[in-house]
């Protein structure tokens, strides 16, 4: 009987009574060598102008398909913006390290199976990816560093071990680990844990939906929610904006929650604005008095004091009260004045 091989590694099985007295290198070629490649073998594999690459494939030989880390290497561009690398259509992990330069943004890597849609390699990461002999799916990715101007998408989890740069958008379907600096010039949204061993700094909205850990400094210009529970291991806070001193002092409360008045004349504190996506907030206004002094400052309806007594400034010339709020509903801001910091 003649020999067969396996479905998805194409390891030799010997028939019955096939090749006495040589079975052994059969048994040591065919298949321990082989499981040897797929559990922890390393091939290098060259990208170059040819649209498609295809990793070779032999039953019960060595190739380029078994093996379990497969480095891509070379040069993207040319001819063609996209290299697709062509897999067996079996069921298999691959840890793909992904070490091809790229000569502009268009240019990417594409890994999939033969007539179905691949999943395009990030630039210069470590990634594992699963395919069913159909499908490819990433299910983590490690970066070194990234700098990008377009969108960074990424479906499973992801580590990165350098610094990140990111002038669009960055939305990340599992876990995000940062090791390094984190500079978003646009919005950040997690679907899982992020993670972050240094500074973080976003100017768009940021959604993190799992617990978030930020072991340096974090600054937000915009808004950020958190779904889950938010750890950060040195300070976190707002920045001070400052209020236009105006007849009515107007806080908006999605552009911070702590702020800052200078008082030239006699005031109005109005109500804050943006108070219904902001239930639950808490946060202090810093009511300063002018070089003359003696501004008084009166309150609008949504600003509940304890006992309902309605508090009066510190009139001296320089004084600083500090209004402490805590916004209970839509129209109900609890508040309580702590008077004379300063003289």
């Amino acid at each position: 009987m003649a020999s067969t091989y396996t479905t998805n590694l194409k390891l030799t099985k010997q028939g019955d009574g096939e090749n006495p007295n040589s079975w052994g290198q059969i048994l040591n070629d065919g298949v321990i060598s082989l499981v040897d490649d797929a559990i922890a073998g390393y091939t290098t594999v060259s990208i170059g102008s040819a649209a498609t690459v295809t990793l070779t494939n032999v039953q019960g030989g060595g190739d380029q398909a078994r093996s379990a880390i497969i480095e891509f290497k070379g040069t993207v561009g040319g001819a063609h913006d996209s290299i697709f690398v062509l897999i067996p259509n079996n069921s298999k992990t691959y840890i793909v390290k992904n070490s091809v330069s790229y000569n502009d943004a268009t240019d990417a890597v594409v890994l999939r199976v033969a007539g179905n849609a691949g999943v395009t390699i990030a630039e210069d990461s470590t990634a594992l990816y699963v395919t069913n002999g159909t499908t490819v799916t990433p299910v983590a990715q490690t970066f070194t560093n990234i700098t990008a101007s377009g969108n960074l998408n990424v479906l499973g989890a992801t580590s990165l071990s350098g610094a990140v740069n990111m002038v669009g958008n960055a939305a990340v379907g599992g876990t995000l680990t940062v090791t390094g600096a984190v500079s978003l010039a646009s919005t950040l949204s997690v679907g899982g844990a992020a993670n972050f061993a240094s500074t973080v700094t976003v100017e768009g909205a940021t959604h993190l939906k799992a617990a978030v850990s930020v072991g340096g400094a974090a600054t937000f210009a915009s808004t950020v929610t958190v779904s889950g529970k938010g750890k950060f291991m040195t300070g976190a806070f707002a920045p001070v904006v400052t209020l236009t001193d105006a007849a009515s002092v107007v806080p908006d409360l999605n552009t911070s929650n702590v702020f800052a008045v200078t008082l030239a004349g006699n005031r109005t504190l109005a109500a804050p604005t943006n108070t219904s996506t902001n239930i639950g907030a808490t946060g202090h206004i810093f009511l300063v008095q002018d070089a003359t002094g003696s501004r008084t400052l009166s309150y609008n309806t949504a600003y509940q004091f304890p006992d309902g007594t309605v508090p009066v400034l510190t009139t001296t010339s320089g004084a600083v009260d500090v209004l402490f709020y805590a916004v209970r509903t839509t129209t109900k801001v609890d508040s309580i004045v702590i008077k004379n910091f300063t003289r």
